[in-house]
């Protein structure tokens, strides 16, 4: 700036405000300054100006697996919101590495980040990287996959809730014999949807039997085909399946269109997540509408009103996104 007001012949106060689109500064002077500027490559160093502002403008979201739906659309949230109110976004993806997930805490502490969105990896038990934030001051809100232990602000849907309601469709539609592929046990939420399939069982006064739930670790293609089989090559077969995600469901039908059993007229299924894929599969598969790019932009308001309130009183809060059961083809036929 010092450079550009020689040239100019004016104080560097006034390049400052006209680069800032400042109104003290006549428009005709702010063009030519622009101008000069561009002329000669001047870059604002925005980082130095945050920095003497205490302030980076620097958002860092942490998630398990970009290529997964529910992360991809949380992220979108997060991003719409935050470029809004003048935040960029920096993504960090761990692939359910635990390890990872510390690195990236470091790095975005290093860096000066204003806040953290984070998804915990399935690995992670040791929550100290997260407590560490609070000596450094930056906030921190999780999302979906929650650590209960640690006070945060948190935005997730009811789990259990949704499970139920998965669950409780299945018995509605006369199924007797509900399985259940479930998620990796270490993440809260595959553990709350676990407990709603057996509350729902319960409820409809159906047995629950051990042999009937599958544990999965990433929930992929490869995990729901496995179990599919499993259960198909069962004596007594189930005659309803409620999937952790719907990348298993969608998995478990094209099994069973191998298998040459039909869907739902023999087996029932019911996904998790509402993603593009339900909607295309044939039959179209049943699933909970779990929000993420609701969930994305809550998280993303929730961290940014923490950023910019002074108050260090505040509490931390939790947020509970609504969930919905969308009834499709795979446990209502088409009429």
């Amino acid at each position: 700036m010092k450079g550009l007001a020689k040239i100019l012949g004016v104080s560097t106060s006034t390049v400052s405000r006209a680069l800032k689109d400042h109104h003290s500064i006549g428009e005709e002077t702010r063009e030519k300054i622009k101008k000069t500027a561009l002329k000669l490559g001047y870059i604002p160093n925005s980082v130095a100006s945050n920095l003497r502002r205490r302030k980076t403008n620097h958002i860092g979201v942490i998630v398990p697996r970009i290529d997964r739906y529910f992360h991809s659309s949380s992220i979108s949230g997060i991003e719409e919101v935050a470029n809004e109110a003048g935040y960029y976004v920096s993504i960090f993806q761990t692939k359910d590495s635990y390890i990872k997930e510390v690195e990236s805490v470091e790095i975005l502490m290093s860096n000066k980040a204003d806040g953290i969105i984070a998804c915990l990896a399935l690995e992670t038990s040791d929550i100290d990287h997260y407590k560490q934030l609070a000596n450094t001051k930056i906030p921190l809100v999780l999302f979906d996959r929650v650590c209960n232990d640690l006070e945060s602000n948190k935005v997730l849907i009811n789990d259990y809730d949704a499970a139920f309601k998965a669950c409780d469709h299945l018995a509605k539609i006369g199924c007797k014999r509900i399985a259940h592929i479930a998620g990796n046990l270490n993440s809260s939420i595959f553990k709350a949807r676990l407990e709603g399939y057996k509350a729902a069982l319960i409820a409809n006064n159906l047995t629950i039997n051990e042999d009937f739930i599958f544990y999965g670790n990433i929930l992929s293609e490869e995990e729901g085909r496995h179990f599919a089989n499993a259960l198909f090559d069962m004596n007594t077969k189930p005659d309803g399946i409620f999937c952790a995600n719907d990348i298993t469901a969608v998995s478990v039908i094209q099994t069973a269109r191998e298998r040459k059993f039909s869907v739902p007229q023999d087996i029932a299924v019911v996904g998790f997540s509402n993603t593009p894929i339900s909607k295309i599969i044939q039959p179209s598969l049943t699933t909970i509408e779990d929000h993420a790019f609701e969930m994305g932009q809550a998280s993303a308001r929730l961290l940014i009103k923490q950023i910019e309130d002074n108050d260090q009183n505040i509490v931390s809060e939790t947020l509970i996104i609504r969930n919905e059961l969308i009834i499709r083809e795979s446990t209502v036929p088409a009429e």
